[in-house]
Formats: C-alpha cells, sequence, structure tokens
C-alpha cells in the first residue's frame, strides 16, 4: 500500500512537472548586477547559439536571459543557424550547444536519435582541438539521448534519462553539501565572483572522463530513471543510484576548452505555468546561477 501510494505521488509530481515545462516563457525582468563586466557594451568576443538543431532553447526564446545577461558582460550574441562545418565553424570563437534535436517532429521517446550528423561531430571535434571553445549543455531525455554521439566524440558518455532527488526537494549543488567543487572556474577572478551554491532544476547524469574536472557530482540522494517516454514514470521504470555521477564538468581538449552541462534552465530565467513559477537563475535558491555561468563563459574566452 505504501508503494503504491508513493508510485501514485511520483506520477502526479511529474505530471505537473510535464505541464510546466511545456508552459515555460522567459522572464525577461530578470537581472544580475555584474560588478566588473568583463568588456565595455559589445566590445567582447563574439558568442554563437546554435539554432540550427531545432535546439529547444534560442535566443528569441527560453534563453532570452541567458543572452541578455552576456551582452551586459560585453559580449556579443548571435544565432547560430547554420550546419557545422570547418569552414563555419572556423569564424567562431565560443560556440554553445543546449538542448538539441533531430527535427521539429521529434518524439520524446528511446530511442533518441542523434541531433548531429557524423560529418558535423568530426567537424567540432577539430575545431576544438584547433583550439575552439565550446558550451555544450544536454538536458534530461530526450536532449541527453540526441547529444550522446557528440558528447561521447570527447569522452563523456551521456545517460538519456532523468537524474532527480529521491526526496524531491530542491536540487542545491555547494560545498557545503560537498557536491559542487572549487577549481578555477568556480572560484571567478575575484572573491565576488567565488561561486558557493548553484541550482539545477531536473537534468540528466553523464560519466565524464578521467581528464575533465568536475565541477558538479551526484550522489546516493539521486536516482537516475530511464523511461521510454519522457515523464512516463511508473513502477518498472529502470532506475539506478546516482552514486559517481556527474553533471558538471570542463577540460582542455587539445587547443581548445570544452564545458558540459546536463541541465538547461538553470542558464535561463524562465516563469512556468499559469502560476509564473521561476525557474532558473530567476529563482530565489538561485542566487549564484547567473555568476556561475559569466565564469564558465570568461574562462571558455581564456579571461581567467
Amino acid at each position: 500500500m505504501k508503494q503504491c501510494t508513493l508510485l501514485g505521488f511520483l506520477i502526479v509530481f511529474f505530471s505537473s512537472v510535464s505541464l510546466l515545462q511545456a508552459q515555460q516563457v522567459a522572464d525577461m525582468d530578470f537581472s544580475y548586477p555584474i560588478k566588473k563586466t568583463m568588456y565595455e557594451t559589445g566590445k567582447g568576443s563574439t558568442i554563437v547559439l546554435d539554432e540550427a538543431h531545432y535546439n529547444f532553447h534560442t535566443l528569441a526564446g527560453r534563453y532570452a536571459p541567458f543572452g541578455q545577461l552576456l551582452k551586459k558582460d560585453g559580449y556579443v550574441l548571435k544565432s547560430g543557424n547554420e550546419r557545422f562545418t570547418l569552414e563555419y565553424l572556423s569564424n567562431i570563437k565560443i560556440l554553445v550547444i543546449a538542448n538539441a534535436m533531430p527535427d521539429s517532429s521529434a518524439e520524446w521517446k528511446l530511442p533518441a536519435k542523434s541531433a548531429f550528423k557524423e560529418s558535423e561531430i568530426n567537424a567540432l571535434k577539430q575545431w576544438v582541438q584547433e583550439g575552439g571553445s565550446l558550451m555544450l549543455i544536454a538536458d534530461h531525455m530526450p536532449f541527453a539521448g540526441c547529444s550522446a554521439q557528440l558528447s561521447l566524440a570527447f569522452g563523456f558518455n551521456f545517460i538519456d534519462g532523468f537524474a532527480i532527488r529521491r526526496d524531491k526537494k530542491p536540487e542545491v549543488f555547494s560545498y557545503q553539501r560537498n557536491n559542487l567543487n572549487q577549481n578555477i572556474i568556480t572560484r571567478g577572478r575575484t572573491k565576488e565572483e567565488k561561486i558557493d551554491s548553484l541550482m539545477v532544476f531536473t537534468g540528466q547524469a553523464f560519466i565524464a572522463p578521467k581528464e575533465a574536472t568536475v565541477l558538479t557530482r551526484l550522489n546516493d540522494e539521486y536516482e537516475i530513471l530511464m523511461p521510454s517516454v519522457a515523464w512516463g514514470f511508473n513502477e518498472t521504470t529502470p532506475r539506478i543510484s546516482g552514486q559517481s555521477f556527474v553533471n558538471g564538468a570542463f577540460m582542455d581538449y587539445g587547443k581548445g576548452r570544452l564545458v558540459v552541462m546536463g541541465e538547461a534552465a538553470m542558464f535561463s530565467a524562465q516563469l512556468s505555468g499559469p502560476l509564473k513559477v521561476k525557474a532558473g537563475m530567476n529563482h530565489p535558491v538561485a542566487r549564484q546561477n547567473a555568476q556561475f555561468l559569466l565564469n564558465i563563459v570568461h574562462w571558455l574566452d581564456r579571461g581567467v
């Protein structure tokens, strides 16, 4: 009886989350005070946000606050509307890929199809090796599966599922909780930029290569659920412990740099559902998420 009650709770909980996700809109009132901008307005490096792969997040959509924040830091933001070739990538310094999909009608169920052609993956790998900076963001199923072939080319093994706290409490990563690591990115340029705490909003888990530096790690408080259909959880859904998995890491790759994150909303500012629930950088508990994004981009830009 207890198990059935728990199962019922999970079904209602995740159904509600799924509904909210379908109603996400950008919170254009979000603003983060940058104490020390990297560049004067419009004088910084150009950041291209990929929008050529049916991405769930775009500069005109859910990632508008992402672009707004980085513009405030002096960067120039552009939408990337071309498939990846070496010729196209050669003109880009920093590329961000967030929640790519194979096509506009892709179903959120197994098996996930790669969002990228093999030629694109090869071009991206060579571009990073030769000095490009890539931020790869892939959320819970099906986004993890759609980017799995790309991530594997760099040694990252994405799990196409949902990384969920067992107790359903807010997903906070901090030094105090021992799931946020100190490193060049979390330290920032000054003590004001040091990251002590982050919040994520239901993402995926992955295995990072030994050469990578872990940013955020999971533990046994998490379980990874792997349904055949997104948000379709029941008593037969395969699940494993989150122990030993991570959801954020970075590394040098050849002459280039790579940051991999397993959750996308943490870098936006969204309002979900009719109650306009805050999710992302605008959430009161996610007070340092915006600075974390800035620190990541500064590292990719070789500013730290």
